[in-house]
């Protein structure tokens, strides 16, 4: 399609700025981004829109529009909405680089005319594009006779014989056509995805697992720096290899990938309801709100997270940091935004398929760190109706549900570590905190403490995805991360490195019979069989080791400082 098409709708809402000379240029896509430098996701001559959050100054819009000049776009719109009137610095920007410029009405959605574009591209392409776009009604329809993405996906199929599915950045099936991909597999493909978008390549991105060959392409990024925007990617994976492919298939996958999209748009806009209802409690929250004021927002939020449930809710808190170290020094900068795009898919179930399975998730951010508030349906013995008393309180308010029924830290990380270590890459860390539960208003600000100084123990653990839980917090280990690091080194040097040395020069496994005897809590019969030794080489061991550092195992104070060193080592 030409350009000047869109100014012939008047339901696009389009009114044209600036290139009216350029207006014969074809339009082969349609890309919406926020990200101050798009060119990876531009092949030319698509149609950009933006909603200009990309700009923090006027001389931000001569970067932003050299970029899609020389990436060959067809043009640009941006919307209305966020900023009001178009700014003149992009306007003028566009007009020196010749490329046309649209204004978008703030009461039209970008999802509008990303339709209208593949649907009038696609009449142009391949028969079976084509059936591809006319399946699209369906897919923005809702009840029965829509599809949603796995429409689009059935028509590869069945038209293409293309075995396709969605991921969403941590591998979990959002839609699919025909047999589930194994979850070993699916997050393997996400790993593979998120490396090589961190590396800067252009999509597709040919890969093989297992000796099945992969082609992933990206589904809609939006909002973010260069390292966060792989984060907020859905995948489209093909099971082919599209190195040989004609230009008009690769086509087909990028308008397939356009549809997808669109569903993305959705279900964001869907989340918008429930971030703004943990913006609003946890703010009522750290500010000191009486427990009767956030008592009524938690009945406002209760039925939206967990309808149908009649009965106050559980809660807790989970608290995320998304660290990116600066080049060349050991300062680093945290990631709000992009630390609740991922706590929110950390926290569904991922034996949940589906674009929509997040709907009890409620995240807000800050600037340093993303919060969920998640509600847990509780116990028949606690189940009460939802606090309407004169301050809001239940009774017994601020104490610890009974139950353990809710989140645990290590499995919340369980089936997501290996992806997002292959997107955080060398330079970038999450880390989580997990509150215990709690039945009331009064129990959320004890509870959003106890997450974040779990989330600091997690900090202080080696690994690029860390969690820990509010148990941890009545342990030893809650003392460990603050202990300064030469306090640390010089402590464990001083119990260790005898040992160490002496492994080294006699492959005598001091250090290993250690941590048994302590793990057996000193008992010789037990240490000695889980080992497969005689009771009496086991003593030697221990001998030599006592002999080595001048301590004695068989006292209480010399035990705890072998194993604090062995944790801190």
């Amino acid at each position: 399609m030409r350009l000047r098409a869109l100014l012939e709708n008047d339901a696009l809402g389009l009114r044209l700025l600036g290139g009216e000379d350029e207006l014969d240029r074809t339009v082969r896509g349609v890309m919406t981004t926020d990200l101050r430098d798009p060119s990876r996701y531009l092949s030319g001559g698509e149609l950009v829109l933006t909603g200009l959050a990309w700009r923090r100054s006027a001389e931000d819009a001569e970067s932003f529009v050299r970029i899609l000049a020389a990436a060959g776009i067809a043009g640009l719109a941006a919307g209305e909405a966020e900023q009001g009137d178009i700014p003149d610095d992009l306007v003028v920007a566009c007009a020196r680089h010749k490329l046309p410029l649209f204004a978008v009405n703030e009461d039209v959605a970008f999802a509008t005319i990303t339709e209208y574009v593949v649907r009038q591209v696609s009449g142009e392409r391949a028969g079976d594009l084509a059936a591809v776009v006319d399946r699209h009604r369906r897919l923005m329809t809702s009840g029965p006779a829509g599809g949603g993405p796995d429409a689009v996906l059935d028509l590869l199929g069945s038209d293409l014989d293309l075995r396709a599915w969605v991921l969403s950045p941590t591998g979990r099936q959002i839609a699919g056509a025909g047999e589930p991909l194994p979850a070993a597999r699916a997050a393997a493909l996400a790993g593979d995805y998120l490396a090589a978008a961190r590396g800067g390549r252009r999509a597709p991105h040919r890969v093989a697992v297992e000796g099945t060959p992969y082609s992933l392409f990206p589904v809609g990024s939006a909002g973010q720096d260069a390292r966060g925007a792989v984060f907020s990617d859905w995948v489209l994976a093909v099971e082919a290899d599209a190195g040989d492919w004609p230009a008009a298939r690769l086509d087909l996958l990028h308008g397939v990938t356009q549809l997808i999209a669109v569903e993305r748009e959705r279900r964001d806009a869907a989340r918008t309801v429930r971030r703004r209802l943990a913006l609003e409690i946890l703010e009522l929250v750290q500010t000191g709100a009486a427990p009767g004021e956030i008592a009524a927002r938690l009945r406002v939020a209760a039925p939206v997270l967990l309808p149908g449930l009649g009965t106050a809710p559980h809660w807790q808190i989970v608290v995320a940091r998304l660290d990116w170290a600066q080049d060349g020094t050991d300062a680093a900068t945290a990631d709000g935004p992009v630390a609740r795009s991922l706590l929110e898919e950390i926290l569904v179930d991922p034996a949940t398929a589906g674009a929509d399975s997040s709907d009890r998730i409620a995240v807000a951010h800050t600037d340093d760190e993303a919060i969920a508030l998640v509600p847990l349906p509780g116990t028949p013995s606690d189940g009460a109706a939802l606090p309407d008393g004169p301050d809001g309180a239940e009774p017994g308010s601020g104490e610890r549900s009974g139950t353990d029924h809710g989140l645990h830290a290590d499995a919340l990380l369980a089936s997501v570590r290996g992806p997002l270590s292959s997107g955080l890459g060398a330079d970038g860390r999450l880390t989580l905190g997990v509150s215990a539960a709690v039945h009331s208003a009064e129990g959320l600000r004890g509870a959003l403490e106890e997450a974040r100084h779990a989330r600091r123990v997690a900090a202080a653990r080696p690994g690029r995805v860390c969690a820990a839980g509010h148990h941890e917090l009545a342990s030893h280990v809650l003392l460990l991360p603050f202990v300064p690091d030469d306090v640390r080194r010089a402590f464990t040097a001083r119990l260790l490195d005898p040992l160490r040395d002496y492994d080294r020069r006699h492959r005598a496994e001091l250090i290993s019979t250690l941590e048994a005897f302590l793990d057996c809590d000193g008992s010789w019969t037990r240490c000695a069989a889980r080992l497969h030794l005689h009771v009496n080489t086991l003593r030697y061991r221990v001998g030599r080791i006592e002999q080595l550092t001048g301590r004695d195992l068989s006292r209480l104070e010399d035990k705890l400082d072998f194993f604090l060193a062995l944790r801190m080592s």
